[in-house]
């Protein structure tokens, strides 16, 4: 097999990351895998794994011929197929396409704000997936919306999936004193509700003044992130609240933190957690999306209702004052996510799908 992935940028960022692991565990299973940058490249060229054949297309509109162009050039010089196109991708695999049509387009889902998806409407996506070989979605909400909204009738669910780095990039040092570190790896976006991180940082505060809260993930440099600055400073946390903005090294400052969290209204199936549970760190995260299949039971972590700042402030609580349960919580959840959200076992499921459906339309 001949496959490609493509995605609008490689900053740090879900839908982006697993663009990076599906073509880096591939490069190691089929013939050959590419993947391609459309607008922007990122952090996460870094880590590209040296057989994967990438491109960046320096697409600067959304219909830029030329961009379209070298993607066909690429396709054709590759012998590439199969364009697994991640989110808003779709576009520029379906214009290709349309001049080279034995090219087959799988479209993988990664959409993040999956509360209400009945709000959710997008024509352009709509008439493309008459032009989907295939969609993935990454949570059975998903799953549903494109089975009833979409075209495409081989709709899938495959989680996320989370690969250790083959290599180090260097370790930020984080703020505070060691082993009193909490993290939370989220981008400043207000779905991921670092409102209530923050809330429960002062309560927590005045109870355990040597422990730290350090949030790393893009700032957008919105409203929103001025918002959550202005908060910081106003509850007197500048030496608690701590934020890094977008890292591409998160395995080493997960394992210079005790406690993780995720304090989202809205999710898909957070590669977060994942990288939580590979780290071996107990988590408190909010039931939203899939959070609930990464952390099924108090065994691997605990779960809390969304928005719910007592729920937040105590769950936090309970793991600063006792080790011994954040160890087996660790321990526990990284066993879990080993066993359930592996590469090996999606990556088996994700080529014998495939198979299944270039067979079925030849």
């Amino acid at each position: 097999m001949r496959i490609v992935q493509i995605i609008d940028s490689l900053e740090v960022g879900g839908a982006e990351r697993m663009a990076v692991n599906y073509a880096n565990s591939l490069a190691e299973k089929i013939e050959f895998s590419g993947l391609i940058a459309t607008r922007n490249e990122g952090l996460l060229l870094e880590h590209i794994n040296q057989k994967v054949t990438y491109l960046f297309l320096k697409k600067k509109h959304t219909i830029d011929l030329n961009a379209v162009l070298r993607l066909r050039n690429y396709l054709k010089k590759n012998k590439v197929k199969i364009i697994h196109a991640h989110s808003s991708s779709f576009f520029i695999a379906v214009l290709v396409k349309l001049i080279t049509p034995g090219t087959d387009i799988v479209w993988h889902d990664h959409y993040g704000v999956s509360q209400d998806l009945s709000l959710r409407k997008n024509l352009t996506l709509k008439l493309s997936s008459f032009f989907f070989l295939g969609i993935i979605s990454v949570n059975d909400a998903l799953k549903k919306w494109a089975n009833n909204y979409l075209y495409c009738q081989n709709v899938t669910y495959f989680p996320n999936f989370i690969i250790a780095p083959t290599v180090s990039l260097g370790c930020s040092q984080l703020k505070g004193k060691e082993g009193r570190r909490i993290i939370c790896v989220a981008n400043l976006r207000p779905q991921k509700n670092h409102e209530l991180l923050i809330n429960g940082a002062a309560e927590i505060h005045k109870k355990f003044p040597e422990w730290t809260f350090h949030l790393v993930g893009k700032d957008f440099n919105d409203s929103y992130s001025v918002s959550l600055i202005k908060k910081v400073k106003e509850l007197g946390l500048s030496e608690t609240v701590f934020f890094y903005g977008a890292l591409n090294n998160t395995r080493d400052l997960l394992q210079q933190c005790e406690i993780a969290v995720l304090t989202s209204l809205s999710e898909g199936l957070p590669l977060a957690l994942l990288e939580y549970g590979l780290a071996s760190l107990p988590v408190v995260a909010t039931n939203v999306g899939e959070i609930s299949k990464v952390i099924p039971s108090i065994k691997e972590g605990l779960v809390i209702d969304s928005n719910n700042l007592m729920q937040y402030i105590n769950s936090v609580q309970k793991l600063i004052e006792d080790e011994d349960s954040r160890k087996l919580l660790g321990k526990n959840l990284n066993i879990f996510v080993d066993q359930n959200f592996s590469e090996k076992s999606i990556l088996k499921e994700y080529i014998t799908w495939l198979k299944s459906l270039i067979t079925f339309t030849k």
